[in-house]
């Protein structure tokens, strides 16, 4: 039996739709960390089925724009005394600055490279967003 303890005080990223838990890892670049990390993968879940988990034991920044374009269904929760202090549920964010990249090649970004990447939510339903610039359309199943 895997027993993972747990964290005095730090972040634990649950219901992360199985097998994203690595993407959002790396993304964190907790793969660099010198605190305590564990990933842990397929749990069995009720709700989900299976789900990722991520347990930090740092205080860390975490842009919840990123955590929310990868899988807008995790929930973040903050740790104190080995209890949860606070729970953040993530939803898709309505814009988002250097984390997608528009593929048009016609596109100013692709041209001028020191121009933002921003995109606008235009689809919540089907997770769908638009370049400010030249329109093109990103989707999250995409990611």
């Amino acid at each position: 039996m895997l027993t993972i303890t747990s964290i005095k005080k730090g972040i634990v990223i649950d219901h992360i739709k199985a097998g994203t838990g690595i993407k959002i890892f790396h993304n964190l670049n907790l793969d660099k960390a010198d605190y305590k990390v564990a990933l842990i993968m397929n749990v069995p879940s009720k709700k989900m089925g299976k789900k990722d988990i991520i347990k930090i034991e740092n205080e860390i920044d975490i842009d919840y724009a990123v955590l929310g374009l990868i899988d807008p269904n995790i929930t973040v929760n903050i740790i104190e005394d080995e209890k949860i202090t606070e729970k953040r549920n993530l939803q898709l964010p309505e814009r988002v600055v250097n984390i997608i990249k528009c593929k048009n090649p016609r596109c100013i970004t692709s041209v001028e490279k020191y121009v933002n990447h921003e995109f606008y939510l235009s689809n919540k339903s089907k997770g769908e967003y638009r370049c400010i610039y030249c329109d093109e359309v990103y989707s999250v199943q995409e990611n």
